[in-house]
């Protein structure tokens, strides 16, 4: 084990880099919750948002943050996954002074790259989102600049396998943009109705400021923790005496391995940007005015699609911890290790996306409910969020199989199964978009079969790659037997409750909440048992997980184990 540690004041940061597989699942664990925080947090303060900019604000807000997505995902987005890989194969091997120096490096494309980018958002806006989307879209620009020293940083402390960093910062970057969301939003959109002016436009600019305030503020504290760390860098690296990597060499790797991870995130994010494009362009071609275009793409996008990314949040932080020691296994040639870090991480991937994906469904409504209390699209939101759910389950695997052949070298494979995927889907939409009258449906199936597609493709190659020997029974049936008991079970109680509290159909806010609350708990209760008393999920197991101790403890007391 190697322990980073500084004192400040009275002040101890601690971060550990543990080799052993648990430790993936634990450093994996702090990270996911960090980004399940971050995801909660963005829930929280997207709806009093909503109630400012309104859903033709959330169109342009979306519409805007889509392409600042893609861009950012050009420049520098998965930057901490490609240089989390190099770094880890430099680690492993004892070269710290190459791995100091595909950093420095690292940090030198990433501000080139994302000046480039920077100057495409502001001279392309319009084109990209139309003159309207524009304004929110150009004060996006600047963070695409700042976000790739921030990657870089990232990736560096994920390399040694401590997540605390970036878990850290991830959070108060995520209050930041709330707190600054909400407070710009408020303001432009009072100054624009005092001027007369489109309030949408101006509340969905300012909320795009509070992004920016939070990159800001996450590069600050991460520019902060590794100076702090230096001294235990620079002992490191004076007891390297392994040749130095020639420069042009370590820009050349870099290029070569970032960009097929750039090239896959990407293809797995521009489909959005598609799809808005094409709903925006043929829906207007049908006679359907932009600003209720913009209300339909803003219930899809800013409410349904937001629900579903807080579970997926586990997956993408499992998939950020898993491939630095998947590769360090890989270069070893320790391919039968891979394969069990594979498994453990897919399976425990499954036992939380399958009920969050069951769950989303049996409580559609309740959920976007407390979430996005808009009675005028409240019914819309909910059906979409129960369609939309079940990705949850295809988006969680395909994240842990793409980190997984991209950690074992594989790294061309996922761009071709996103560009299969991202040419069946675009055909399906094409034709229900101007065949169909099902509108933001529409874009629902569209991202199930393109989830789907991503899911078969990536498992296929996956079992190619290692030879995974996944068990169907523990990794997919059981969990799903589970939580489809689970869903019955909460959404039963939550009729109970709801009932017991005045009624069902028109329920208020404070009963549906606590109907909710209530039907969560008996919910991960029944999940729980099923798993357990099936033998699905062994103490073993459960010592794993992030504070598996208390989780035991727990289990035992309410007389689960």
């Amino acid at each position: 084990m190697q322990v980073f540690q500084y004192r400040h004041g009275s002040f101890l940061w601690l971060f550990e880099m543990s080799k052993s597989d648990n430790a993936i699942l634990k450093q994996a664990g702090i990270l996911a919750v960090a980004g399940i925080i971050v995801r909660i947090i963005g829930l929280l303060y997207k709806s009093p948002l909503t109630s400012i900019i309104g859903d033709e604000g959330n169109g342009y807000y979306n519409s805007a943050y889509n392409w600042y997505i893609i861009i950012l995902m050009i420049s520098s987005y998965s930057i901490p996954s490609a240089i989390s890989k190099v770094m880890a194969q430099k680690f492993v091997l004892g070269e710290y002074k190459n791995a100091q120096k595909v950093f420095r490096c690292a940090l030198i494309y990433v501000l080139v790259v994302g000046f480039v980018g920077t100057l495409i958002i502001f001279n392309f806006a319009s084109l990209m989102v139309g003159n309207n989307g524009a304004y929110v879209l150009r004060v996006f620009a600047p963070t695409v600049f700042l976000y790739g020293p921030l990657g870089v940083i990232r990736g560096y402390f994920q390399a040694q396998k401590t997540m605390v960093p970036t878990s850290v910062s991830q959070v108060a970057e995520q209050l930041i943009n709330a707190v600054i969301s909400i407070l710009a939003a408020f303001c432009l959109t009072n100054i624009a109705i005092s001027k007369g002016q489109n309030s949408a436009i101006y509340g969905a600019a300012g909320s795009a400021l509070g992004t920016g305030a939070g990159v800001v503020f996450a590069l600050v504290f991460m520019t902060f923790v590794y100076h702090k760390n230096k001294k235990v860098i620079n002992e490191k690296i004076k007891e390297d005496n392994n040749k130095t990597d020639d420069t042009k060499k370590v820009f050349w790797m870099i290029f070569t391995i970032v960009t097929p991870f750039l090239m896959s995130t990407f293809l797995y994010n521009i489909t959005p940007n598609i799809n808005q494009k094409l709903f925006y362009h043929i829906l207007e071609m049908r006679g359907f005015d932009e600003s209720h275009i913009a209300a339909l793409y803003g219930i899809y996008a800013g409410k349904a699609l937001t629900i579903t990314n807080i579970p997926i949040a586990l997956s993408s932080a499992l998939a950020s911890a898993m491939i630095p020691s998947i590769s360090e296994k890989f270069i070893q040639g320790k391919k039968e290790e891979s394969n069990l870090i594979a498994i453990k991480v897919i399976r425990v991937s499954m036992l939380i996306a399958t009920p969050s994906a069951l769950g989303l469904i049996f409580l559609a409504r309740p959920i976007t409910q407390i979430l996005f209390p808009q009675r005028n699209s409240l019914n819309e939101a909910a059906l979409l969020l129960a369609f939309l759910s079940v990705t949850v389950v295809f988006y969680s695997q395909s994240t842990i199989t793409n980190s997984v052949l991209q950690g074992t070298g594989r790294l061309k494979t996922p761009v071709v199964n996103a560009v299969i995927a991202l040419i069946v889907q675009t055909i399906v939409l094409v034709v229900l978009l101007d065949y169909s009258n099902l509108d933001n449906m529409c874009l629902v199936l569209t991202r199930v079969l393109y989830a789907f597609t991503m899911f078969l493709l990536n498992d296929i190659a996956c079992r190619k790659r290692l030879k995974l020997k996944l068990d169907v029974k523990k990794v997919y049936f059981m969990p799903l037997l589970a939580a489809l008991l689970m869903g019955i079970a909460g959404a039963a109680v939550h009729y109970a409750v709801a009932f017991a509290l005045g009624g069902y159909s028109k329920i208020g806010y404070m009963p549906n909440l606590v109907a909710s609350a209530t039907a969560i708990v008996v919910s991960v209760f029944v999940y729980s048992i099923v798993l357990v008393k099936t033998n699905t999920l062994t103490e073993e197991d459960l010592m794993s997980f992030p504070k598996g101790n208390k989780i035991i403890r727990v289990f035992k007391k309410v007389r689960i184990l």
